[in-house]
């Protein structure tokens, strides 16, 4: 790392600066590590991202606050995490910018389930121990233990990535405030009804031995018979096949033909269904069929799910174990018998299966089948296996007694937020995604059965009075006292008959997160942080959680404060790597920003948490990607790459080469400042105005800056950042730098042959000194760094009373460029073009221009190929 320090710099005007040393020359060449090296520290010292001192007073320009998506503590971000950390800070900085008091909130996301299987890993591989062999409290003593010491990488990170968070209201998702409001938001649901307990399916981990959201399954795609691992089994276990095989029909010598994939779940069917107009079937009504391993006979119910297409047109039904069969099992009110304990092993069922793993009874019962002659064949087929993210075992539906919130009215007020304009969602294609799962929102499970994490404040009541045997009741309450005089109100008895057990289980992250937006700023107690910064602005995130995140934000900001907690939701892009996978750390495509910051050489670094065949999947794939490792790109580069990529749509597959490419633009601005600062001289003074003396050149260039001001203000008010980065790309490198410089180069080099030379050399200089200061100013949100190293360089106008930082000044308006041209209006496109002909065939650059500038802009944007064309055309 390149050391730079402090120093305070003044000049004449009294302009002083606590800064990077930016007495010293410009280097020869752009470092990033050079640059990078301490303009973080210093901006955060002078506390440039935190909101005005007073924020009670109101500031007529307006407030702009954002949280950001708290991200896990577990791990290290990867450049999923750093496009959305660019698109927010390029946001928070362009807001604060135009002088609105901004606020971007930092916060970290507990992480249960993650958390606890990395710590349940460290403590197995250092002591050999398991969380049970230490017991809940010690457990959690160790969870925090590894919190304090590692969970602030991410935070390193982002400060790397030169993320303007206001560092001073940081957020753990457990600290005592937000725990606090999470107690206080169950318990408000739960008095009122929208919280309840009920037993259900859930996606269960035998692994984890808890219930796990949908967004923690993977769906694993199987083309056929495919063999996969399974924690807790030596041998792959064969998925993909499709048995069949038949029930006797009872009293008959008919047999009813079934298909299943899951063959060991056949020991908890309780019925056979078929399609009500399935002519093949209508004799068997009021039927019932022999199960071969008991004496349980189940009925043949007529269902409209059934699909007569599919096999033979009948389908074993498994209340307990599937989906689709719970609810036919509810319509038709069939028994519901559990052949699963948490573990993954068979209960309710007949010897020889009672006891044994579910993936070894999958055996035994096919074996079974045949030995009975009720096998019928097994075949290939295609199909979705559910996998658990992070124990990567096979997800089981399991019927367990849960909590769950009702989200009927939730989900429509939400819905109708947007319908009705008050909550606007970014892009607008994602409005089908959003209507869609909110019209048919289901009731959202949000207990895990996990040690780490808000543990529920609900409590099991029993009433120690004979004379009241069913005293059986869960009440919620901030302490076991108050449980208890709730309880002993709710029977009508002392509370000393009242006997309480708190909940084991802890709730989803997902709840947590859900109050996020509130809880932040001491939600449920009144103060001025929580009058002023709520409801926020804006919320932006990656589409992929728009209704495990976004939507629940906005049903639980509205539930418990009544108001929606964004005006704005901005969906970016999911980033891929450059072959359109998912980043995985399986696959090896994981990607830290800070390798791509710095550069690193072809290794997988070591992760304790990965097996051992996915960390030689990690090197095979980065030695295909990466053959020579990754070359030092710098956060600049990196954040205006993200920043252009999002034009990609709901994907990005991101080459880390080409950020290469704006880590050479960075280098361009670096010499176009260093050649100005020369040219410009020691002793020069910018104007406050522009003298209206400009020749064509002049006059062009600042048309060309104002129109690059246009459009970036029109940019961030769309969100669109292609816009934005391509403006900034092409006036700095193809109006600029490849037209503008090279045309006034004749104007300085005979800058003192007489009074004319020297005062239209000294318009120039003004000119270029104007595009120069707002050049930077505009393109300072994407790449702070590098518009801070060199602004710095600059003179001021106003050195008394100018911003002692680029990232505090104005941001550019087109009004602004005009009133620095006294007036004057910018050229029009058919003057521009006139003018321009005329200055190039009079100053020789035409020959430059053919041989040297005509081949870069082919390779630019199509809206610049037009205008050139038009411009020689005329």
């Amino acid at each position: 790392m390149v050391m730079r320090h402090p120093i305070t710099i003044s000049t004449k005007s009294c302009f002083v600066a606590q800064a990077c040393d930016v007495v010293s020359p410009l280097p020869d060449s752009y470092s990033p590590q050079y640059v990078e090296a301490a303009w973080y520290p210093w901006w955060e010292k002078q506390g440039f991202f935190k909101p005005e001192k007073s924020i009670s007073e109101e500031n007529a320009k307006g407030i702009f606050m954002m949280c950001i998506p708290p991200p896990n503590v577990t791990g290290s971000l990867h450049l999923g995490h750093a496009l959305t950390n660019a698109i927010q800070d390029c946001l928070t900085r362009w807001h604060r910018m135009r002088g609105e008091t901004t606020l971007w909130n930092p916060g970290c996301d507990h992480a249960g389930i993650a958390t606890q299987v990395v710590v349940e890993k460290k403590l197995m591989r250092e002591k050999g121990m398991s969380r049970h062999d230490l017991g809940r409290e010690n457990f959690i003593r160790e969870v925090w233990k590894w919190k304090n010491e590692k969970g602030d990488r991410i935070y390193h990170q982002l400060k790397k990535l030169g993320s303007s968070l206001d560092w001073d209201r940081a957020c753990f998702t457990m600290d005592p405030k937000l725990s606090y409001a999470v107690q206080e938001a169950f318990i408000r649901m739960h008095d009122e009804g929208v919280i309840y307990r009920s037993k259900r399916l859930v996606n269960w981990s035998c692994t984890l031995n808890s219930a796990i959201s949908d967004i923690e399954v993977d769906k694993k795609e199987l083309a056929g018979r495919t063999l996969l691992p399974v924690p807790g089994y030596k041998e792959k276990i064969e998925f993909g096949v499709l048995v069949s095989f038949a029930y006797k029909v009872d009293g008959s010598d008919e047999e009813v033909i079934v298909a299943t994939t899951r063959i060991e779940t056949m020991l908890g069917d309780t019925a056979v269904a078929v399609h009500p107009a399935d002519a093949r079937y209508q004799h068997l009504k009021g039927k019932m069929v022999l199960h071969p391993f008991c004496d349980r006979k189940m009925p043949i119910v007529f269902d409209d799910f059934v699909d007569m297409s599919f096999g033979t047109g009948a389908v074993k039904i498994t209340p307990a174990h599937d989906h689709n069969d719970y609810e036919v099992g509810e319509r038709h009110n069939l028994a519901f018998i559990n052949i699963l304990d948490e573990n993954g092993l068979l209960i309710n069922v007949p010897p020889p299966f009672l006891g044994m793993k579910r993936f070894e009874a999958r055996k035994a019962v096919l074996q079974a089948l045949k030995d009975r002659g009720q096998f019928k064949e097994i075949k290939d087929n295609p199909m979705v296996v559910p996998v658990c993210s992070r124990s990567k075992d096979i997800v089981e539906p399991l019927l367990k007694p849960q909590w769950y919130v009702d989200c009927r009215d939730m989900g429509k007020e939400a819905a109708d937020a947007v319908r009705e304009g008050r909550l606007k969602i970014i892009p607008d294609h994602h409005l089908k995604t959003w209507f869609n799962w909110l019209d048919n929102i289901k009731d959202w499970c949000i207990s895990r059965q996990l040690w780490w994490g808000h543990r529920i404040p609900a409590y099991f009541i029993t009433v120690n009075d004979p004379s009241d045997m069913d005293g059986h009741y869960w009440v919620s309450g901030r302490s076991e006292e108050e449980a208890r005089e709730k309880a002993a109100k709710r029977f009508n008895v002392s509370a000393d008959k009242i006997t309480l057990r708190q909940d084991e289980d802890v709730l989803d992250t997902w709840f947590s997160s859900g109050i996020f937006p509130f809880s932040i700023f001491g939600w449920p107690n009144e103060n001025e942080d929580l009058q002023v910064f709520y409801p926020g602005t804006l919320l932006e995130t990656g589409h992929d959680i728009l209704f495990f995140w976004v939507a629940r934000m906005v049903m639980m900001g509205l539930k418990l404060t009544g108001k929606l907690p964004f005006k704005e939701v901005y969906l970016h892009a999911v980033v891929r790597d450059a072959h359109g996978r998912k980043m995985s750390k399986s696959l090896g495509n994981v990607i830290d920003p800070l390798d791509v910051i710095t550069g690193i050489s072809l290794e997988v670094k070591p992760n304790h948490n990965l097996d051992p065949v996915e960390v030689e999947r990690a090197q095979q794939g980065q030695k295909s990607d990466y053959p020579n490792g990754i070359p030092e790109c710098g956060t600049d580069a990196l954040r205006f790459a993200l920043c252009a990529y999002t034009s990609q749509g709901r994907d990005i597959n991101l080459d880390v080469n080409r950020i290469l490419g704006y880590r050479h633009f960075c280098n361009k601005l670096w010499n176009a400042v260093k050649f100005a600062m020369k040219t410009l001289g020691d002793n020069f003074v910018p104007s406050e105005k522009l003298s209206g003396e400009e020749s064509v050149s002049d006059r062009w260039i600042l048309s060309r800056l104002s129109a690059a001001v246009t459009l970036c203000d029109a940019g961030f008010k769309a969100y669109d950042f292609p816009t934005i980065t391509t403006a900034i790309y092409n006036f700095w490198l193809y109006e600029l730098c490849d037209i503008y410089l090279e045309s006034v180069k004749p104007v300085f080099s005979k800058a003192e042959e007489d009074s004319t030379s020297q005062r239209q050399a000294l318009v120039c200089r003004q000119t270029l000194y104007t595009c120069l200061e707002v050049g930077l100013r505009l393109l300072s949100p994407l790449m702070p760094f590098v518009t801070e190293e060199l602004y710095q360089r600059l003179p001021r106008r106003k050195p008394q009373s100018d911003p002692p930082s680029i990232c505090v000044t104005s941001y550019p308006t087109t009004e602004e460029v005009r009133k620095r041209r006294g007036g004057q209006l910018v050229l029009n496109l058919t003057d521009a073009q006139i003018a321009l002909k005329s200055f190039f065939v009079e100053s020789a650059v035409l020959c430059f221009l053919q041989l040297h500038f005509f081949p870069v802009i082919c390779c630019s944007s199509a809206g610049t190929v037009r205008r050139w064309t038009a411009t020689w055309s005329s």
